[in-house]
């Protein structure tokens, strides 16, 4: 495990996630009633549960609005749901206020361009395996897995570990 990730990983209070393409795939689908369809990867939404478990706080700010993403963050106890932002670190920065935080104490997960500025400030600032090489670039460092494919998993147990917290909750599971 890379030192310096861990390292930064250790000061994380709330990771915040991007939707499309790193809880979802990336694709967009649309029924011919123009009903909106998204796959959400189970394995992920554990990660985030046990994360949240282990005392760290969630958060969700995407680009686009979809009832979708609302229910399945409200199924993971996300508190802090903020969509259609296009600007995604005034946002954080917002959100931060609100919860006494320093920038420093956030990880970040994104995939493409709107995440760049956010991923670029924070203290732990990563992309997935699948995002746009440019974010890739500029990340702390990249999962090994895709977006809506576990990435988010090994993200929070990247967290977890570095905390310590990672053993125990495997071993509840025993």
């Amino acid at each position: 495990m890379n030192t310096t990730l861990l390292a930064k990983a250790k000061q994380i209070k709330l990771a915040v996630f991007d939707v499309d393409g790193v809880l979802s795939e990336g694709h967009l689908y649309f029924t011919s009633h123009d009903e909106e369809i998204k796959a959400f990867n189970a394995q992920d939404g554990l990660g985030i549960k046990l994360l949240q478990n282990s005392g760290i706080q969630t958060a969700i700010i995407t680009v686009r609005k979809s009832p979708l993403v609302e229910k399945r963050a409200k199924g993971l106890g996300i508190t802090h749901i903020e969509q259609g932002q296009e600007d995604k670190l005034t946002v954080l920065t917002a959100i931060l206020a609100k919860l006494n935080l320093s920038l420093d104490q956030v990880a970040y997960l994104g995939d493409d361009l709107p995440d760049l500025a956010a991923i670029r400030r924070v203290g732990l600032g990563m992309a997935v395996a699948n995002a746009h090489d440019f974010v890739k670039q500029h990340a702390d460092g990249v999962t090994c897995r895709k977006g809506g494919d576990g990435a988010v998993r090994e993200f929070c147990e990247l967290i977890m570990d570095a905390q310590g917290t990672l053993d125990a909750a495997q071993a509840a599971y025993l």
